[in-house]
Parts: structure tokens; sequence; C-alpha cells
């Protein structure tokens, strides 16, 4: 199979971060000030609950299916036998959490009060297992991936303004957002046999796949776990409205998490295509360029919504969601964190083999997140939940950084800290008389934003930032091409 350009996968999957990016960006604050903290908040808890129905489901195929069909898209017959074997194991676990469902549904009040809800949300479930979204991105499909996702966000988005008037109507906010996270599977199903064939082609080895696919299913747990066991906790220990303030609180920096680790998500495929030819020197240069990539782009973000949380929550979500503000500013480092430990962990542990790492990295942080929000949630609420998150992240990190301590350094040597941590300083200085113009939250967050990244940008070519000058040149040689055309 012809091997995809990575700078055409690079463009489509940023392509594809800013939909998820725009999408929330423009829907959330219209739907956040009609169904206020507690209707968001019941539609949050759902869908977190259903993650972890999900993560059941899905065992750890989303991940393991790249890496493996990655492996063997050059053989068509392979490549058919180990979609059909994952997609069979998908089906099969599908059943048995759909009845573990159904009980939770009768068994758990809580939950019987918005069965509705939870039966709409978890059509998320049979949806992501019939798309085989990770064939897709193992043949490196980002084209039509992109396409794909981006008109079905497009219509779910005109769906919100048209649909949702009232407080009451969350369930339709609910039933939007799964329609635009995972109605375009079907599609994924129908285009399939462009690929693969989908008669069964016999000789089935399952047995292969259990062992990977559960090393990957636990680190699948492990990060669903700390992900949305903040928002569980605070569900069941405090009320649906302080799940409300912690959505808001991380729904821009989960926005930011998708542009930081949109690169990521191309390149694995690729990292795990050099490892199984043995093209080491094409793995080190890669994986030392995400880190550089990552480091750049998530530290001013990072420091930038730190310094305007006030701006960016009043305008998302509006004055009453004030107390989403410092949760925020509590949670914006995890931004930087989960970039680093994306590149560790997924782009370099896991082509290396070394699954069971990211895991134990990925339990140490389950445990942590586990006992701070124990501790934390009943006196602080929301902030307690951001602070759990905050240091579990920071535990996973650490962890991979100790296991990879040697390719850590020998990248981290080559990368330019120095040159970054100034830019990002001058870019404070510069920007914070914006403030005192009092132009209200978007005013102010367009000027501040526009001048600090400028700034940025601007410092970084000063002081010859290597990866900065390299985009520079590039982006500018295309558009002199075009002007002389």
């Amino acid at each position: 199979m012809k091997q995809k350009s990575l700078k055409l996968n690079a463009v489509m999957n940023i392509l594809l971060t800013v939909s998820s990016v725009i999408f929330p960006l423009i829907s959330f604050p219209y739907v956040s000030r009609i169904l206020l903290p507690s209707g968001t908040g019941k539609v949050s808890l759902a869908t977190s609950l259903i993650a972890y129905f999900d993560m059941f489901a899905q065992l750890g195929i989303p991940t393991y299916g790249i890496r493996v069909c990655a492996q063997v898209r050059d053989n068509q017959e392979e490549l058919t036998r180990t979609a059909q074997e994952l997609l069979i194991i998908n089906l099969i676990m599908d059943a048995i959490v759909y009845i573990a469902l159904a009980l939770a549904i009768i068994l758990i009040p809580k939950i019987r009060q918005e069965s509705t809800l939870y039966i709409i949300v978890s059509a998320t479930i049979i949806l992501n297992s019939i798309g085989m979204e990770w064939l897709y991105k193992a043949l490196e499909q980002y084209t039509y991936i992109t396409i794909r996702s981006v008109i079905f966000k497009f219509i779910a988005l005109i769906g919100m303004f048209l649909l949702i008037h009232h407080e009451g109507d969350y369930l339709i906010y609910g039933a939007l957002t799964i329609f635009a996270a995972s109605i375009s599977n079907i599609f994924n199903l129908i285009n399939v046999h462009r690929y693969i064939s989908l008669k069964p082609v016999g000789k089935y080895n399952f047995i292969r796949h259990l062992k990977p696919v559960f090393i990957f299913f636990a680190m699948a747990c492990a990060t669903t776990v700390y992900t949305n066991l903040d928002t569980v906790m605070l569900g069941f220990m405090r009320n649906n409205e302080e799940v409300g303030f912690y959505n808001a609180a991380v729904k821009l920096k989960s926005v930011l998490v998708r542009v930081v680790t949109a690169l990521g998500v191309v390149m694995l495929p690729r990292l795990s295509y050099y490892i199984e030819h043995q093209l080491l020197d094409d793995f080190k240069n890669l994986t030392q360029k995400a880190l550089n990539f990552v480091l750049i782009i998530s530290l001013p973000m990072t420091v930038y919504f730190i310094i305007y949380a006030q701006e960016g929550v009043r305008l998302i979500s509006g004055r009453a969601y004030d107390n989403s503000i410092v949760p925020m500013q509590i949670i914006m480092p995890t931004l930087l964190i989960i970039g680093l430990s994306n590149v560790l962990g997924i782009q370099i542990l896991v082509p290396l083999g070394k699954e069971k790492t990211v895991l134990f990295a990925e339990i140490l942080g389950a445990i942590a997140d586990l006992i701070i929000n124990a501790i934390l949630i009943p006196r602080f609420a929301s902030s307690g939940a951001a602070i759990g998150t905050l240091v579990a992240e920071l535990v996973v990190l650490v962890y991979e950084c100790i296991a990879l301590k040697g390719i850590v350094r020998e990248a981290f040597k080559n990368i330019k800290i120095i040159k970054i941590i100034s830019a990002l300083l001058v870019s404070c200085v510069t920007t914070c008389w914006v403030r005192n113009l009092n132009y209200g939250n978007f005013m102010t967050l367009l000027i501040s934003g526009v001048f600090f990244f400028a700034v940025y940008v601007v410092m970084l070519l000063i002081t010859k930032e290597e990866l900065t000058l390299v985009l520079f040149n590039q982006i500018m040689s295309k558009i002199l091409k075009r002007v002389k055309k």
C-alpha cells in the first residue's frame, strides 16, 4: 500500500483538530447559557459514565488496532484477517457491555433517574465498534476521516441552534453530541470494503491478540479512570451543578489538548512502521521533532489561559460559571504535561512495544487521582477535582521520563528550551497592559491573544529557534510559489 505523505496527514489531522476546536467554542457558549450548570452537568456525568462502559467494549483495540494494522498494511489478506478478528472481538464485548449497562440502569437510582439520557449516550458504544477508526488511521486515511468528521460536526452544530431552546433540552444536547462524535462511524462501515474484504477469510487466530489487547485495555482502563473519575466522583459526592462548573473549567483545556496531541495521532502508524522495518534513525528524528513541537505550542497556551482564565470562562460559559475560573487555572498546566506524556507514551513507548511501562504509569496516575479526589472533592469540590487531575497527569509524565531517561535526555539536549522560555516571558511582559483597557471579555482575549502569540513567534524567529525557522521557511516558500503562479 502506498505510503501517505506525513505532511498531508498532519495538515488533515490539524484541520480535523481545528473543527473539534471550533465546534465546542461555538456551541458551548450557547448551550451552557440555556442548560445552565445543572443541565450541562447531567450530560457531562452521563458521558463520563458511559465512557467506562465503552472502555470495556473497546478493550485496547483503538490503539492496538492502529499499530497491528499498520504493521501488516502491505499484505491485503493479512490486513483483512486482522481487521475482521478485531471487529469480531469488539462486537462480542459490545453485547456483554450492553447487558451490564441495562443492569446498571435498573439497579442504580442516579442512573435510573436519567435512563433516557444514558440510553441515548450509550449509542456511542456500538458506533465506535463498527466504525473501525483504528483501521483508517493505520492506513493513514486522514483526508477521508477529516472531511467526514467536519461534515457531521457542522450538521450537529446547526441542530444545536435549531433544537435547543429550554433548560430541559439536555436530552437533545446529549443526542447531538453523540451525533457529532460518532454517527460518521456508520459511513466508515459502508466505506471499509475499499480497504478490506467483508467476506469471512477464515483461519482466524483470536488468541494472538489477547495478550496485547488486554495490555492496551489495562492502559485504557487507567487512562479512562483518571480522565473521567473527577466528573463521576463530583457527580456522586457533590451534585450536577458542581459537575457543570468542572465541565466548563476543562472544556477549553480539552479543546487545546487536541491541538497539542494532533501530530501524535498522525505519527503513531508511521513510527510503528519505522520500528517494524528497523528505521531507527528516522524514528529518533521524528520523536525529537514531536517533543520540540509540543513544547513550542503548549507552553504559551498554558501560560496564556492561566492569565486570562476569567475572560475565557466568561466568554465561553457566562458569569453563571465563575466558580469554574480557579479550577481552570489549576488544570491548565496539564496541557503541557499531557502533550509531553503523549509523545513519550503513545509515540515512543508503544511503537517500541513497551506498553506495560505506559500501563504502569497510568495505573499510578489513576491511584493518585483517586486518593486526591477522595480527600479534596468533599472540601474543595471542582477545584479539588482539578488538583487531582493535575497530580495524576504529572505522576504519569514523571514515570515515563524515568523509563525513557536516555532517550529523553538525548532529545531535550537538542531542544533549545531557554529560547522558548525567553520568548514566553517577553510575550507576558508585552501584553500585561491589555486588561487595563476594559474592553470586555471578547476584545480582551482577541487583542491580548494577537499580541501574545505574535510576539512569541517573532521572538522565536529572532533567537533562531530551529523548528520554528524550518516551519516558517516552509510556509513562506509555499506562499511565494502561489504568488508567482
